[in-house]
């Protein structure tokens, strides 16, 4: 079995121009935890839960030793400031995830399930030519599952 079989083809997506509040509103009225950012027709992002709730939890500072008129930061710093841009963003540009890992439509279902469990992620935009064709996300493994189990 491979993407194009089991992939949603009708995918809903978002604009990195539009603000938090309507992409929590896309989430919560089609029920789905993630959706894929379109810019003139490519896929640059995806915004889920996960970057949504992040602006609602406690921002912990990175520790740091100051030695010889220098700062050495024991945390990363990097992890920091994309917390702290994701918690002040008000368009989906400042809060979506753009290391995106996508796959083919001839992506076999076990190498699918392999990244969304290895690279700890719910759905991966199914590409070709440039262009979202579907998404194929953890849900669309169990629906394949489920129905192979009960045939």
């Amino acid at each position: 079995m491979i993407a194009k079989e089991i992939m949603t083809k009708e995918v809903i997506t978002v604009t990195p121009e539009q603000t938090v509040k309507e992409v929590a509103k896309v989430l919560t009225d089609n029920k789905i935890s993630g959706v894929p950012v379109l810019e003139d027709g490519e896929v640059v992002g995806i915004v889920s839960e996960g970057d949504l709730i992040v602006r609602d939890k406690k921002l912990n500072f990175p520790n740091y030793v100051y030695f010889l008129d220098s700062v050495f930061y024991l945390e990363s710093f990097e992890k920091f400031e994309k917390d702290f841009k994701k918690m002040v963003g008000v368009k989906v540009k400042d809060i979506m995830t753009t290391d995106l890992i996508t796959v083919s439509p001839d992506t076999s279902v076990e190498d699918i399930a392999t990244i969304l469990t290895e690279d700890e992620v719910n759905r991966v935009p199914v590409i070709q030519d440039a262009k979202l064709i579907g998404i194929v996300s953890r849900g669309d493994i169990v629906r394949y599952i489920s129905e192979g189990i009960l045939d």
